[in-house]
């Protein structure tokens, strides 16, 4: 059998005469004026801006390391070809949605031989959980649906495939805008191209909109599949466009037959839930695939009608590629029209004429017939041998793919033509289907490019141009009651909390063994430690051993100059204590990404990576590591600085800030206990030490000149609550953090930590009342690994009280009013 010619693709920008197509136009004059290199160098620049925006992971070498790159020259679609794309694409949705609607209803379909069983019951996205028997469900099943599209040689285009069940892209979509808009802004000025923005506001009303009826605040919330998802960025841009909560399967219990996020302060309400995770994973006690995760009672809660989830479990069904071939034949008898914007070429493989086609007719592509994968060559006569042993042809389809169109892409300093496909997004506001005017241009191979979309890959920003006599349509005003004004502290997810809480300790800690180091280098870099000194570098190397100083706590006397520079060395190679430290915290940074804004966000990421890569570089020499920890000192200056200026005092703030506090303080009690572990002899050097690691040698020459005693010393570390460095500022900042969360009825936390700070003063007191205050201080360490031991204590209790995600109650028994559960329950 003869293989068929090669036609060439069409060229989106050229057309067959070699001519610039007229849409292009203005947009190649602009970037020719740019000058020789320009593309290029912009082409990196948005790479840096996607890396420094979040898109890639905080630190190098992290699983999300250039996940996305998007090309500096757009796709470019005209007002009037959009205009049919946009059709075809919103009567493809409202066909899908009627499908489904039957399926999962009636199954006329079924019953009349319209659609083949096995192409339906052997599909493990059909959830038998979700059928509404001899009646159709809930509307809409589809809430958001976008569409894969190839243009083929012939100009026209087709759909390569239907995302039905959590379709990914629209906030890729949204941040390739808004990157190139700042990479690029000349090539917007002189171009008339339609925004995204509209689109997002109706899409968000909708939400509202379909909200239980009863619910005047309705809550939306989005479900996510976690911060190591490769689709979590894109999560957390669609839950900041949308303004909606960004959640976890963790985060959510079904209480009373209704659906509640766990926060801080209990329970709160979630009333429509747009689920990026599929729908045979969300409830583990209808759906067997989900394992131990998903919401257990989610189905049930759906059901009754007291959350609406999006798109509807189940609505996964119309991704089988088998059906695709039947859509044209269907579209006349559900809606009443020609379908519009049809399928590239079907077969499914359980007809017998189908069959026949393949075996005589090439360039066809095997794949599963309820497979949403990239169709998948496969020789016809190992496909043949497969069927011969499996017997199965009904569990196959087939399709031929056309030719894809070339589109031109910045490669290096130049142009080079790639293969495209166009995804684009619609969503239903409770009327009509919406299209998003843009959407998501992928590059790559035809057979590459048909599957779900990857975590890796080029991709471009579309421009849809305006007709100058189009209406924007925007949303419709909801009639909605005032909102009360909310102040909550304690409106936040617990998982979310917690991971602020570490990543305030870990930035505190961090900073700690850099403060360390730098003390210790002032003492050994000399190579000989100074008889008054070895007990100060003794203290030094307990601190050390403390903050993860492999060794450090066995070094003592004059061995001390020996041995710690090569301890300390080892501590900031990769994977010693300090990198430790640093990739700990980049991965909470990642983890809490949508509770920073974008300057934040930046100020942790560069200056982070400037600290880790200083570290790895500094080798065994004392200079190059005090260069590297002014890096980590930055660091932590930055956090803090911006973390002050930046954050809302609600609980984000309370919790990062509550983390540093409870490390200072905890460092603070260890630190003074082992300054003053020496005789009241030799008291004034431990004195001279706790000054430096609590930063406040100037403070005190200010107050008290060149005098050193113990009880002025000890007052301005220990009781002084207007020192930042001070154990008083940081036990006064934990019982008011801890009293802004904590409930009236539930002052154990805050007391305890009022506690501490009375019992900071006493110390102090007693010093000063002591005839011998070298005697008294030096007779302080046990007092003060006591209170290290209890803000430890304390710090778990934190972390029981407020974090700690407990499992499912099990209510039996329990009618009327719903249980007022607190805090993580």
């Amino acid at each position: 059998m003869a293989e068929p010619e090669a036609v060439p693709p069409l060229d989106e920008m050229v057309d067959g005469r070699g001519g610039v197509r007229p849409h292009w136009r203005t947009l190649l004059g602009i970037l020719g004026g740019m000058g020789e290199g320009v593309l290029g160098e912009r082409a990196r620049r948005l790479d840096r801006a996607f890396e420094d925006e979040g898109m890639a992971g905080v630190l190098p070498g992290s699983k999300r390391e250039a996940a996305w790159r998007c090309d500096p020259l757009p796709m470019v679609l005209p007002a009037a070809e959009f205009a049919q794309l946009e059709a075809g694409i919103a009567q493809r949705a409202a066909l899908l949605e009627a499908l489904l609607a039957d399926l999962y209803g009636p199954q006329r379909l079924l019953a009349e031989g319209a659609i083949p069983p096995e192409v339906v019951f052997a599909n493990p996205a059909f959830l038998r959980a979700c059928r509404h028997a001899g009646e159709a469900p809930a509307r809409p099943m589809l809430h958001l649906y976008a569409a894969d599209l190839l243009r083929g040689p012939d100009g026209a285009w087709r759909v390569l495939a239907d995302r039905t069940t959590a379709p990914a892209g629209p906030g890729l979509a949204r941040e390739n805008r808004r990157l190139l808009a700042r990479v690029m802004p000349e090539a917007f000025r002189g171009t008339q191209v339609r925004s995204m923005r509209p689109f997002f506001d109706l899409w968000q009303d909708a939400l509202q909109r379909l909200a239980p009826p009863e619910r005047g605040d309705p809550a939306v919330a989005l479900l996510t599949r976690g911060t190591q998802h490769p689709r979590w960025f894109e999560d957390m841009l669609l839950s900041r466009e949308l303004s909606c909560a960004l959640v976890e399967c963790g985060d959510l219990t079904v209480r009373g037959g209704a659906l509640y996020l766990k926060t801080l302060q209990g329970l709160q309400r979630v009333d429509v839930l747009l689920s990026r995770i599929e729908g045979a994973a969300l409830d583990p006690l209808e759906c067997a695939q989900a394992g131990v995760s998903g919401v257990p009672g989610l189905l049930d809660a759906a059901r009754q009608g007291a959350v609406r989830i999006l798109n509807a479990p189940g609505a996964g069904l119309a991704e089988a590629p088998a059906l695709a071939g039947f859509l044209e034949a269907l579209a006349p008898r559900l809606l009443g029209q020609a379908l519009l914007l049809p399928s590239v070429e079907t077969l499914w493989l359980g007809d017998a004429a189908a069959r026949a086609r393949l075996a005589n007719e090439p360039g066809w592509l095997v794949r599963g017939a309820t497979d949403g994968a990239a169709p998948t060559p496969v020789p016809l006569d190992a496909w043949a041998n497969a069927i011969g042993a499996e017997a199965r042809p009904a569990a196959y389809a087939a399709t031929r793919l056309p030719v894809a169109s070339v589109v031109p892409c910045v490669v290096g300093e130049g142009l080079e033509p790639r293969p495209l496909m166009l995804r684009m997004f619609a969503v239903f506001d409770g009327a009509a289907w919406r299209v998003m005017p843009g959407g998501l241009a992928r590059i790559g191979e035809a057979a590459s490019i048909g599957g779900a979309l990857p975590v890796q890959g080029l991709s471009k920003d579309v421009w849809v141009l305006a007709d100058e006599g189009a209406d924007i349509i925007g949303p419709a005003a909801l009639q909605l009651p005032p909102l009360p004004i909310r102040r909550q502290p304690g409106a936040l997810p617990s998982r979310v909390a917690d991971n602020l809480f570490w990543l305030g300790r870990y930035t505190e800690r961090l900073e700690r063994a850099a403060r360390l180091v730098r003390a210790t280098q002032a003492r050994i870099s000399r190579g000989v430690v100074l008889p008054r000194e070895q007990a100060e570098v003794a203290a030094l190397a307990r601190c050390l051993g403390q903050a993860g100083f492999t060794g450090a706590e066995e070094v003592a006397g004059s061995s001390a100059a020996q041995a710690l520079p090569g301890i300390i060395a080892a501590a900031l190679r990769e994977g010693g204590a300090l990198p430790a430290l640093a990739e700990r915290i980049a991965a909470l940074t990642a983890m809490v990404r949508d509770r920073l804004t974008a300057d934040m966000h930046a100020t942790f990421t560069l200056t982070l990576r400037t600290a880790r890569a200083e570290m790895l570089a500094a080798g065994d020499g004392l200079e190059t590591i005090g260069r590297a920890m002014i890096s980590v000192l930055r660091f932590a200056t930055a956090v803090a600085g911006v973390a002050a200026e930046s954050m809302v005092r609600g609980g984000a703030w309370l919790f990062l800030d509550l983390g540093r506090r409870v490390e200072r303080a905890q460092a603070i009690a260890s630190e003074v206990q082992f300054a003053l572990d020496q005789p009241p002899a030799r008291i004034e050097g431990g004195l001279r030490l706790m000054l430096e690691l609590c930063d406040s040698v100037i403070t005190y020459r200010s107050r008290y000149l060149t005098i050193l005693q113990p009880a002025p010393a000890l007052d301005l570390v220990l009781a002084d609550p207007s020192n930042p460095r001070a154990l008083a500022f940081q036990l006064e900042a934990i019982s008011r953090s801890l009293s802004e969360v904590a409930r009236e009825d539930d002052p154990a936390l805050p007391g305890e930590a009022a506690l501490l700070l009375a019992e900071a003063e006493a110390i102090v007191a007693d010093v000063i009342r002591a005839p011998d205050q070298a005697v008294a201080a030096a007779g302080l360490p046990p007092r003060l690994e006591a209170m290290a031991n209890r803000i430890a204590a304390l710090s778990d209790a934190v972390t029981r009280r407020y974090f700690a995600l407990l499992p499912l109650t099990q209510m039996v028994g329990i009618e009327g009013a719903t249980p007022a559960f607190r805090g993580a329950a």
